[in-house]
Formats: structure tokens, sequence, C-alpha cells
């Protein structure tokens, strides 16, 4: 198992109990009236389309949880590149608690392999340059420790895990700031009063780069800015503050926001617009 997924297995299994709560609320019914409860049998998890693993460990815990009787053999574990047609695990145990585990193992297997590959995409896409494809917040309710974990997999970083994080100062922030007559200068220095954490200012505009680096910021996220904007920043800024890229990343554009000379692209899309691998359970006949 990862390090950091076994660091965090105490929530993890809080989440899996919250999905197996809302699956079997009321039990199977369609299982409880057709399998005997005794009835041994097998199972294979197959692999439908090619991709990059994510959350094998966690559809095992699924199985454990709904019947600790059931064995489950991984073979291939997170982080592999995998393609159609592979088995990634084997099962074994009452057909009828395998049936009820079913749907939530898949759920979060084909969900964070989704995630993995999409990351491993944009992580291809940069290869060779000297930037870090990064996510955001724009995480499922309760699934952000795992939705970054797949990131991680597919080869991306986290920005930030929670927004006790890192400091990052958006245009609401110094909005609802303005009411006190403060500005941006104002913001920075309460945000070094109050942590010792590096302060990121959102900017939407080359001309508020100046602006943020003379009031000391660490890191500049540039908001939607057009390419050309991007490469003014980096000229500008000169190494005096990190740039970030952010809002409009695609597959399509996100080499040419590298090569602009940012230092870190976030995207949101990683998490909450992947399109899940498909995964399939297979009950083995005689």
């Amino acid at each position: 198992m990862d390090k950091s997924l076994a660091a965090s297995w105490k929530q993890v299994q809080e989440i899996i109990d919250r999905a197996l709560a809302e699956d079997l609320a009321s039990g199977d019914v369609t299982t409880e009236a057709l399998i005997p409860p005794d009835l041994e049998g097998k199972a294979f998890i197959l692999v439908k389309g090619d991709g990059v693993l994510a959350g094998i460990d966690v559809a095992k815990e699924v199985f454990i949880k709904v019947d600790p009787s059931i064995r489950v053999e991984v073979l291939i574990q997170d982080s592999a590149k995998v393609r159609e047609g592979d088995v990634v695990a084997n099962i074994e145990g009452r057909v009828a608690s395998i049936l009820k585990a079913e749907r939530t193992a898949l759920n979060f297997l084909c969900h964070l392999s989704g995630i993995a590959t999409e990351t491993a995409r944009y992580v291809e896409a940069v290869s060779g340059l000297k930037v870090q494809i990064t996510d955001t917040r724009k995480t499922m309710p309760g699934m952000r420790i795992l939705e970054k974990y797949a990131v991680r997999l597919g080869g991306g970083k986290s920005h930030r895990q929670h927004l006790g994080d890192g400091i990052l100062i958006k245009d609401n922030h110094l909005a609802a700031l303005r009411f006190f007559g403060l500005g941006l200068k104002q913001a920075i220095g309460r945000a070094r009063q109050s942590s010792t954490l590096k302060v990121e200012v959102e900017v939407g505009s080359v001309g508020e780069v100046e602006k943020a680096l003379d009031a000391g910021a660490d890191i500049l996220m540039l908001d939607n800015m057009a390419l050309a904007d991007m490469r003014q920043v980096v000229e500008i800024a000169g190494g005096r503050a990190l740039i970030e890229a952010s809002g409009g990343i695609t597959l399509g554009n996100v080499r040419s926001v590298a090569e602009a000379g940012v230092d870190l692209i976030s995207v949101g899309a990683l998490t909450h617009s992947a399109k899940a691998l498909d995964i399939s359970l297979e009950i083995e006949t005689e």
C-alpha cells in the first residue's frame, strides 16, 4: 500500500463506511432473494480500457468490510499502467457478499483510476519542461483525500489539501477588505502577521503583477490569463516569485501554457471532470 494512503487509512475507512452505509442502508434485496447465503464462488476485476490504476487497496477494503471472510488477491498495484483486458484482482468467498460489495468497490476504483489516468495525460503533455501539474480544491465533498491521492499516482502534485495548507489571497478576499479601505499590500501584511506560510496572490492582469510583487507575494496565480500576458508576467517577475497558471487549462493548451515559463499549472479538471476508467467485476462460472 502507498505510504501516503496508509498514513490516512483511518480517514479512508470512514469514507468507505459512509459509502457502504449509503448503498446497503436497506440491504441488497435482489441478492438476498436470489443467491443462497452459503454459496461460495470466485470473481475477478477486469480492466476494460487503458489507463493508470488507482484505488485497488480501497476496493479490497470494501470487500473485507462487507465480509471479512472474503479473500482478495491483488495482482496489479496502484500507479501501474493497465491495458484493456488486464485482471487486477481475484476474489473468493460468499457470492452474496461479493455482489453486495461490487458496486461500491468499483465506484472507488473506476473514479480514482479515471483521475490518475487523466493526470498522467497532462503530465505527459508537458514532459521535458520544468513545470509541475497540480490539482485544486475542486473535489467531490468527502472524497478529497482519495482524489488527491489519485492525482499523485498519475504524476501530479497536490496544491492545497485544505484551507489551512497555504495562504491564497483571491479577488473576493480583496473585495471584502475594501469595505475597510484596505488593499493588497495590507492584505499581505495581515497574512504575514498571522502565519509563516508562503503567500500566494491571484492576479487577473499584467497590471496587477507589479503591485503583488511590490507587496511581497511569494507566488502569483495567473487567473485565466492569455498566453502572451503569461509570458510577460514571467519576464516581469524575473524569478522574484513562483508563477502558477490556473483557469481554462486543457490538454489542448497545457503545453503552450508550460512553454510560457510558468512554474506550476493547476488543473481543476483533474478531479472535477475526469472520466471514470471502465472496470468491471465478473463472477466466474463453471
